[in-house]
């Protein structure tokens, strides 16, 4: 299937919401690196990337760091995002995005980035953002068997998003529900930075 679609121009677009709250403690232990502040290829931090991808798929997405975090504040906002600072996101990524959606509660949906993945395409996220065609529907994409992000969510699930705690994320109700599948082609959706070498371009 092609990774390319529009969305539908007759169907409000969901919101977009980027998880940029973590430390990346695997990345550097000593915490002197900032993970989503490495550059890639271009020059541009990692951040940047993840944060422009969704901004060229979805209006005004939302992104999501803790406070004092002020250099990302300031790549999220060059890249097209809306930030929000919020303290409960040092609990972990499901009050980061508990945080995000009780920012954002008359949205018609969300769709779920986040921040160390720099590499999926625009057009695949408003694929996955087109496919929440009803209130309770949850998308995602494959590649082959494995499931991958971002992750859209019906505005059903509002409830359900705003109660999130710690650093679960949304990974037990993707267990719990039947997902509407995004078959993609590319394995950008799988690949996220967590290592140093994660940091090389695709091959």
């Amino acid at each position: 299937m092609d990774d390319t679609a529009a969305f539908p121009s007759a169907r409000p677009v969901p919101q977009g919401i980027l998880l940029a709250a973590g430390l990346g403690s695997r990345f550097d232990p000593s915490g002197r690196q900032d993970k989503l502040l490495q550059t890639l290829a271009d020059g541009r931090p990692l951040l940047w990337h993840s944060a422009h991808h969704l901004a060229s798929a979805l209006p005004a997405p939302l992104a999501v760091i803790r406070p004092g975090q002020d250099v990302r504040r300031r790549v999220l906002e060059a890249a097209g995002c809306r930030v929000l600072e919020a303290a409960s996101a040092c609990a972990g990524m499901g009050a980061a995005l508990a945080a995000a959606v009780q920012a954002s509660t008359e949205a018609s949906g969300w769709v779920v980035a986040l921040g160390d993945m720099p590499w999926i395409p625009p057009d695949l996220i408003r694929r996955i953002a087109a496919a929440i065609d009803a209130p309770d529907a949850i998308a995602a994409p494959f590649h082959a068997t494995q499931r991958g992000h971002p992750v859209a969510f019906g505005p059903a699930w509002l409830q359900t998003l705003c109660g999130l705690q710690g650093d679960s994320g949304a990974r037990d109700l993707l267990r719990r529900r039947t997902l509407i599948r995004i078959d993609c082609t590319s394995p950008s959706i799988l690949r996220d930075v967590d290592l140093p070498d994660d940091l090389a371009a695709p091959t």
